[in-house]
């Protein structure tokens, strides 16, 4: 049996992600951020169109000595800050651009997310063996949708072809104007991860903030979550629905195959795919991305 290490089982026993700007303007991330890692958050995520490049950088950063030694930080969407900041986890948009085309800019042992706005989506995520996590949602927002907003249905989906509880099962999390006051709602419908953003970061004390919401998730997962730790630190490999075989997709031991692949020379120059730019700064957090609710009005 193959023993998952290092990110791999990072990433499975992550229960708390947390979305931040770079907060400049209060110039408090290093301390923040240092808060809500002791508080209970698992994978720290830096969402902020309005920072620079470079501040960008300094931020992921100062996320990642805060997080350490066991905690998880996530650039979303942008391929060249994640290859320059060499990033253990890059969360990808929905549809595309591949888990293939996105590997070319991280480790080979990078956790790649994607974000799943409906269940035929979420079903894509966890049948392609190059993705080892899923946000699910938008829960609720402010900003317009397609239609109806995803919310608990989606969540009921995704907790019935792939329990959270499952050794096998990939992580997902619930996204997208996630309150104290609705969690229970969303716990109910069966997640037992959330990324949560406004309701922590713009709170009087984030880390207090945060420790209530790990605190929930932790009554949530109850006794499940120690026999799950036991059987993610041995399981062979994710299973995308009850009863389907594993999805190859063990980690090395530490140290080895940790090098950062080089980028292609010209990404994108003559891919006539409609793939080269879906990582693109200009993509990040978008003012019409269904997740961006989480710091944009929640």
């Amino acid at each position: 049996m193959t023993v998952l290490r290092g990110l791999d089982v990072r990433m499975r026993l992550a229960r708390l992600f947390c979305v931040t700007d770079a907060r400049l303007a209060r110039g408090d991330l290093p301390d923040v951020a240092e808060g809500l890692s002791r508080a209970g958050v698992d994978l720290l995520q830096l969402r902020d169109d309005k920072a620079s490049d470079a501040e960008k950088l300094t931020a992921l950063e100062q996320l990642r000595a805060a997080a350490q030694p066991n905690g998880l930080v996530s650039v979303y969407a942008d391929y060249h800050l994640a290859q320059e900041f060499g990033a253990d986890v890059l969360h990808l948009p929905k549809g595309r651009p591949t888990a293939a085309k996105a590997r070319g800019y991280v480790s080979e042992w990078a956790q790649l997310g994607r974000s799943c706005y409906s269940a035929d989506e979420i079903d894509a995520a966890l049948a392609d063996d190059g993705i080892a996590f899923l946000t699910v949602g938008p829960m609720v927002g402010r900003i317009p949708w397609r239609g109806a907003q995803p919310g608990l249905d989606l969540v009921r989906h995704a907790a019935t072809v792939a329990p959270p509880a499952r050794p096998g099962s990939k992580p997902w999390f619930a996204i997208g104007g996630i309150t104290l006051d609705n969690l229970d709602q969303v716990l109910d419908a069966g997640a037992r991860r959330v990324a949560v953003g406004r309701a922590i970061v713009d709170a009087d004390d984030p880390a207090a903030a945060a420790g209530r919401f790990s605190d929930r998730l932790r009554a949530a997962w109850g006794d499940e979550f120690e026999s799950f730790t036991l059987g993610a630190l041995s399981s062979g490999g994710f299973r995308s629905v009850a009863g389907a075989a594993p999805v190859a997709g063990a980690a090395p031991a530490p140290g080895e195959g940790l090098s950062m692949p080089a980028a292609p020379s010209d990404a994108g120059a003559d891919d006539d795919s409609g793939e080269a730019d879906d990582l693109s700064p200009a993509r990040s957090a978008g003012a019409d991305d269904p997740e961006a609710c989480d710091l944009d009005g929640h």
